[in-house]
């Protein structure tokens, strides 16, 4: 049995279909299932069982020893939040306990970090242990990962193997529930019915104009096909980037969901919210070094084709995957 944690989220849901389309059934979804738009992303997919997930640790009492991998997606993932109780809750406290069992079990742990812990970049974007003690994230949820990622690297007892996955700009299917949270394509697809044109940030950067601000957007088939490779591989362990190593322009982004409209781009500009202007950041860009030398070979979906295949395929008809 795999468990995947987040099961009924964005990333979660994706890959419990990639990994049914690889012939898996026996996979526990454990996610928070109160909201019916998150249970949407379920339809259709196979597995056990659901478990809810304050109650995954007491099913692993019993359940524990036919469980063979962990995949652990689940967090609360609103980089707006400021209630730090919140993240030492369920994006630390709950992780290491997720750790210690896969320890203590020795199941290989597959685990969600984020882009969000290099914070402005100063020290740019290669996903080096070396410079994890350093990075300063920019709001309670980057720093929830960052210290998540810390303490493992202080773990003398781990798992057999074990990867942390540091996701940058995700798009694609599934994340019709994540409102704000959603990627800029989603919104850009939302204005575009309801205005005719899209409003991006204004730069307040005098290094970028308008709509250059710039971030490594990474197709999500994509990020399905680096877990399923570090899931059957198991390479060495360590943090790994999740993105596509080539940073393209919220104008990029913007003009290619036009044209997958078939429309012609009309987009303006409003004022970055005082209270994140500071915090913003203008350009991100994954190092995909590491698991390109594991052996990941795939090549990576460009942007105008993921955004092609997202509109069209997905977002017009507004069908789950």
């Amino acid at each position: 049995m795999i468990i995947i944690t987040g099961a009924a989220g964005f990333i979660g849901s994706y890959l419990v279909r990639y990994f049914n389309e690889l012939g898996y059934k026996d996979i526990i979804i454990v996610d928070e299932f109160s909201r019916e738009d998150k249970l949407k992303n379920l339809s259709n997919k196979k597995y056990d069982r659901l478990i809810e997930r304050m109650e995954l640790f007491h099913w692993l009492k019993h359940n524990g020893a036919k469980v063979s991998a962990v995949i652990h997606l689940g967090a609360r993932t609103d980089t707006a939040e400021k209630d730090r109780r919140i993240f030492e809750q369920l994006n630390l406290s709950y992780s290491k306990k997720i750790w210690e069992f896969c320890t203590l079990a020795e199941v290989p742990l597959i685990y969600a970090s984020s882009a969000a812990t290099y914070g402005l970049g100063e020290f740019g974007y290669k996903d080096s242990h070396r410079i994890v003690s350093f990075l300063k994230p920019l709001n309670p949820y980057g720093d929830s990962k960052q210290d998540f990622d810390k303490w493992v690297l202080t773990q003398k007892e781990t798992p057999p193997f074990w990867a942390g996955l540091k996701f940058f700009n995700v798009y694609g299917p599934n994340e019709y529930h994540k409102s704000r949270m959603a990627s800029v394509v989603f919104h850009t697809v939302k204005q575009i019915k309801a205005t005719g044109g899209m409003k991006l940030f204004r730069s307040h950067n005098s290094k970028f104009k308008n709509g250059e601000q710039a971030r490594d957007f990474v197709y999500v088939r994509d990020v399905a096909q680096m877990i399923d490779f570090l899931f059957h591989a198991k390479p060495k362990s360590g943090l790994y980037n999740i993105g596509t190593g080539q940073a393209r322009t919220f104008n990029d982004l913007v003009k290619a969901t036009f044209l997958a409209m078939d429309l012609k781009p009309k987009i303006s500009f409003i004022d970055t919210p005082k209270d994140i202007r500071d915090t913003y950041q203008y350009f991100t860009e994954a190092k995909m070094k590491k698991i390109r030398e594991a052996g990941y070979d795939k090549p990576f979906t460009t942007l105008e084709d993921g955004v092609a295949d997202y509109v069209q395929r997905y977002l017009l008809e507004e069908i789950v995957f």
